[in-house]
């Protein structure tokens, strides 16, 4: 199976998208799966900063490194990658706005797609939250990246 390039998107590139992208990661190397990860924000508020301190520290406790810095999302991201995860849905249709063509468009997904919970089908954003905010995304974030790690090995 040949390298799968998977590009997580969120708002600013500082809590969600690095926690899914250190997440898949760890996750796909435990299930031999060759994958190219990385991750981007809609806005540019807080390129070239490392991820959240509360992110980086809640996902250390659980084993997770996240050593990204923030970028924001390039019009080539559409070539470079197989898929393109979006966190939420405001996250999503920035990005099929700004999809060119039907292919691009094609490689947007939700993250929510690959995760059941009762109370969310998105990944919500823990920034202005507390510690409860930051766990659950890492919950939310370890179940959706098992399912699409089983999804793509199925491909």
């Amino acid at each position: 199976m040949k390298t799968i390039r998977i590009l997580f998107v969120c708002l600013g590139n500082i809590c969600r998208s690095p926690a899914a992208e250190a997440i898949f990661k760890k996750i796909a190397e435990k299930n031999n799966l060759s994958a190219m990860v990385d991750s981007a924000g809609t806005s540019a508020w807080h390129e070239g900063e490392k991820a959240d301190a509360r992110m980086r520290m809640h996902a250390g406790k659980q084993g997770y490194n996240i050593t990204s810095v923030s970028r924001k999302f390039r019009p080539e991201d559409f070539e470079d990658f197989d898929m393109i995860i979006a966190m939420d849905d405001n996250n999503y249709f920035d990005l099929k706005n700004l999809a060119q063509t039907p292919e691009h468009e094609s490689k947007i997904l939700r993250m929510g797609d690959f995760f059941d919970h009762p109370a969310y089908n998105y990944v919500p954003d823990p920034y202005y939250g507390g510690d409860e905010g930051f766990k659950l995304v890492i919950k939310l974030l370890e179940k959706g990246s098992k399912e699409l790690v089983n999804k793509i090995k199925k491909m």
